[in-house]
């Protein structure tokens, strides 16, 4: 069950993460709902819409860019904004969205959570 005042999304597939992250935000006074793939992240996001939505793109069958994808193709979903979570790619010393369409923000593996709240509050105020 989605909480009303729910207004984040995270889907990341490793589970201590996204715990760490909704420890963070809920000390922050946020409350975050998870998805540890991209179609249990498509189901909830048919029932609920949210207001940012935070993508791990590195995830098995249904990734982070088919996610984006389907965001993008649904008109209610269409205008989210999406902060993409990813780790830089090996040897390249350049990140995955360097290539790929732009997101409204991306954040890097490992990172600060105190960078991400705050990109994540400067979406929600402007909401």
């Amino acid at each position: 069950m989605i909480a009303e005042q729910t207004a984040i999304l995270y889907i990341e597939d490793e589970r201590p993460v996204l715990e760490l992250v909704r420890q963070a935000f809920k000390m922050m006074g946020h409350t975050i709902a998870g998805a540890t793939s991209g179609r249990q992240a498509m189901e909830i996001m048919r029932r609920f819409t949210p207001k940012v939505v935070l993508l791990d793109l590195m995830m098995p069958d249904f990734n982070g860019w088919d996610v984006y994808r389907e965001m993008k193709n649904d008109e209610r979903l269409a205008d989210v904004p999406v902060i993409v979570v990813t780790a830089k790619v090996p040897n390249r010393g350049r990140t995955i969205i360097d290539d790929l369409p732009p997101v409204d923000d991306y954040i890097t593996k490992p990172f600060d959570v105190e960078k991400l709240i705050r990109s994540v509050e400067s979406f929600l105020q402007s909401s």
